[in-house]
Parts: structure tokens; sequence; C-alpha cells
């Protein structure tokens, strides 16, 4: 199997980043004679830890958050081992495990630096039905819980997260259908939910979600403006690198992810709350 590897270069973005902003979405992929592939799961990219940190340097990022990527399944070395490597002053996480995971597991995980439990009903992980017994177990320790889904799967799953004992972080803007805009029922479902103080949104991969396209992604612009009307406070962005739902031979550029929210965002101390404050609250950094 080729690989291609990911050098973490690219251009330089106009939007001067504030000190101790974090990047809140991303994975690291090893070789695969290291790293086994889950089974029924191919990644064709090598995403290392060293052009991670090369992105986030371009970008003028201080901290990074590890996500674990459905390629490894439960096996959280990959995104463990970018942590302690980057060192938990600067680095947290984002782990996959069984539903039957220990307390002791889960310990272990904390103090690798995992902060939340990731669900990604694109995959076959978990079910929805998981959300309350695993938000049950991992309440004690502080995290959230992660989801993504893609489509009109926010009403419904509504019921599911609105009375869970932690906090939910919702990935990509929520990837409602972009053709329905501000006005779909899912983004409102999803605006009534950051009210409540318990929903944080994910700023990310505009690309999956937009049909004007860059620079601008004026369709997903509009709801940026319409989260940061309701709930600022409970934003973060990040840049979904190495883009794994991307072509190989077209992967996004980062910095035309980042600068888009010089025009989302014109309040300077609100984009700099999404870019540190928030993150830094969010993660555990700045407790």
């Amino acid at each position: 199997m080729t690989e291609q590897v990911m050098t973490g270069t690219g251009r330089m973005p106009k939007l001067v980043a504030p000190p101790k902003s974090c990047e809140t979405h991303s994975h690291i992929y090893g070789p695969i004679s290291k790293y086994p592939h889950h089974s029924g799961r191919v990644h064709h990219v090598e995403a290392s830890l060293d052009a991670y940190r090369t992105m986030l340097a371009r970008l003028g990022f201080e901290r990074g958050i590890i996500v674990q990527p459905s390629t490894y399944g439960r096996d959280n070395r990959a995104t463990l081992e970018a942590i302690a490597t980057m060192g938990q002053a600067n680095a947290r996480g984002v782990a996959v495990t069984a539903p039957d995971v220990s307390a002791d597991e889960l310990q272990r995980l904390h103090d690798g630096g995992i902060r939340g439990m990731r669900f990604f009903f694109l995959v076959d992980d978990f079910t929805i039905d998981d959300l309350a017994p695993m938000a049950a177990k991992v309440a004690p320790l502080g995290w959230h819980v992660q989801v993504q889904d893609n489509g009109s799967w926010i009403v419904d799953a509504m019921p599911y997260m609105k009375d869970l004992p932690v906090d939910v972080v919702i990935d990509h803007i929520g990837r409602t259908p972009a053709a329905n805009g501000v006005n779909d029922p899912d983004f409102q479902a999803l605006l009534k939910f950051m009210e409540s103080g318990k929903c944080w949104v994910k700023i990310s991969a505009p690309y999956l979600q937009s049909t004007d396209g860059p620079p601008l992604y004026r369709d997903v612009g509009e709801k940026v403006k319409a989260l940061v009307s309701v709930r600022p406070d409970r934003l973060v962005w990040a840049a979904n690198w190495p883009h794994p739902n991307s072509p190989l031979d077209n992967k996004p550029e980062e910095a035309d992810c980042l600068d888009p929210l010089l025009e989302w965002v014109p309040d300077k101390k609100i984009r700099d709350d999404i870019l540190a404050t928030n993150p830094g609250i969010l993660y555990g950094f700045d407790r």
C-alpha cells in the first residue's frame, strides 16, 4: 500500500493567532508497520507528529488536541504517544474505547492526557445508545463526549444528548445539510442546544459542508455567525489535519480554513477567545 507523507507545510495565514492558541481536532497517522489499521479500515496518509507540529507553528498555535482516528479503532497508542511527546502543557487528546472499558483504563487514559471520548457515528465503534452509559463512566474524570454525524441527525440525537452528565462537543459545525443553511431544523436544534451551556461546537472542516467553497466559505460563515450570536464562549477552532475525508491529490490548505475567521468573527476579543481562552477551559489547560 502506497502512503502519502504529509509534511505540515503550506502558506502562512493572514490571521495572527493570540498566545496559547489551541488547534482542537487533528489526527496522527504513523507508519502502518508500527500502528496496524483496524480491521476493514484503510488510510493512505502518514501524518507524523513532527509534521503536525510544523503545521501548528506555521499557523502560530502553541497547543493541539490529538483526536483518535477511526483508522486505529480502539488502539489509542499513536494518540497517547503524540501527547506524551508534545507534553501535557501543550497537548491533550480524545480517545475511543470499548463500551465495557474499566475505570482503571479510563484513569490510565486520563493520566496520559485524554480529556474526551469520541463518538464518530459514521463508523461503528459506538451507537447512539452508548452515549449515556459512557458519559456516566467518564463524568467522574471531568471529560466530555465528542460527537460527529452527517446530514439530518441532530434533532434525532438531541434526546440522547441534552441530559447527559457531561458536556457535549459537536464536530465540524454539526455537518448539517449545506443546502438548507442556517434555517435547517437540525442546525436550529444545535443553536438551541448551545444556549444551554452544555454544548461546544468546533469551527472546523468548512469544506465538508459548503457549496460556496474557499476562500470565504460564505454559507459556512453564516452558520458560524449564528453560533457566535448565541454562545461565543462555547466555540473552538480546528484544522482537521490531515483532512482524512479529502482526496490525496486535493488536500485543503489549513490557512484557508483559519483566515475566514477574520470575516466570520470580526470582533478580535471573541476571535481570540475562540482560538485560545475557550479551548484552554474545555481541555483543562488553564484550570
